[in-house]
């Protein structure tokens, strides 16, 4: 069956085609979750938010967009209005918690926890930006997102959301370019310095939550990022995270949750 095909019999009251849909969406909603929230367990529950509303209200689909393209536009509708996360964090704030407490003896061989760490600050850092401007970048530069499509998204104007974008890059570029060790090797801050406080501070657990089978290795993304000119550096280390898929299939059991027995 194609998509199209779901979504009609899913209007028409089976299960079976609603729980595909579903579930052809929800990684994307995740990835754009996570991005926006940073903290994993605020992503999954937001997920979950999202996905209810794509249900309940797919019956006013009427394929006037692309079906992802409806469901993103639920998704960022939420999200930017979503009380989740680091409220008030700020590009200097930031950069005074990364260089609190880095160690003198970096824990250079734990390449697996080093990841986590790299890519926990990688989120981290966009929620320097406020909300508007987090959302732009997350939808032009993370998902690489049509300018027209991510205008339409946020209703507004293809130039106030080129400026928008055009800002939250400059801004993101500079704080990396100052302050990330993967990207300029006379920062300060550097992964292997920072994971030891990272870790007696709970910011990193015992085990990866971020990283997926697809995240590329830490010292992979190290040599990347050593290659690509520094305009590239930001954009390389913020794009090097795997899929960042949904950690649970959420379509059965919402669909259970949501529509009425029979």
């Amino acid at each position: 069956m194609t998509q199209t095909d779901d979504i009609q019999a899913a209007q028409a009251g089976d299960k079976s085609a609603l729980e595909r849909l579903v579930r052809s969406v929800q990684d994307p909603v995740h990835r754009l979750a996570l991005r926006m929230l940073a903290n994993p367990e605020d992503a999954r529950e937001a997920t979950q938010e999202i996905l209810i509303r794509v249900i309940t209200k797919l019956s006013t689909f009427r394929g006037d967009s692309a079906f992802q393209t409806w469901v993103y536009r639920i998704a960022t509708n939420y999200l930017l209005t979503v009380r989740k996360g680091m409220q008030g964090l700020t590009f200097e704030v930031f950069e005074q918690d990364l260089h609190a407490g880095l160690s003198e003896a970096p824990a250079a061989d734990d390449t697996v926890m080093l990841n986590e760490l790299r890519l926990a600050c990688t989120m981290a850092m966009l929620l320097c930006l406020d909300v508007n401007h987090r959302m732009a970048y997350v939808l032009g530069d993370i998902l690489e997102m049509d300018q027209r499509e991510a205008s339409d998204l946020l209703a507004i104007s293809p130039e106030n959301y080129r400026k928008r974008l055009s800002r939250a890059r400059g801004d993101v570029k500079a704080f990396t370019a100052r302050v990330c060790g993967l990207a300029n090797p006379d920062a300060k801050c550097s992964c292997p310095r920072r994971l030891p406080a990272a870790r007696a501070l709970g910011r990193v657990g015992p085990a990866p939550v971020l990283a997926g089978r697809d995240t590329p290795a830490y010292d992979t993304v190290r040599a990347d990022a050593a290659r690509v000119e520094a305009d590239l550096k930001a954009l390389t280390l913020q794009r090097a995270t795997g899929r960042l898929a949904c950690p649970d299939d959420l379509a059965t059991a919402l669909v259970a949750a949501v529509t009425p027995p029979g």
